[in-house]
């Protein structure tokens, strides 16, 4: 059981970092000629804040989520590496 605990850990971010690298490389690339179908994808999340005014503290709530070709490869990428280990 444990060692299937550190398995789905492991795999979260591997999964975390090929989403992360993936964005960023399709960013970078995002100006280059041939390279601009990387930084195609769909923006999710709140077009605005969600602003919780409580008196003496103020929260405010936002999420946005950019899912980039890149960020896909990024993915797959992680998921082969995962079952290599």
């Amino acid at each position: 059981m444990r060692n299937s605990a550190k398995n789905g850990w492991s795999l979260f971010l591997l999964l975390l970092t090929g989403i992360v690298l993936g964005g960023f490389i399709g960013w970078v690339a995002k100006d280059v000629k041939y390279l601009t179908w990387l930084n195609y994808g769909q923006q999710f999340g709140f077009s605005e804040p969600f602003q919780l005014n409580l008196g003496i503290l103020k929260v405010t709530f936002g999420l946005t989520i950019k899912i980039t070709m890149a960020s896909i490869i990024g993915v797959l990428l992680a998921i082969i590496v995962y079952r290599k280990i």
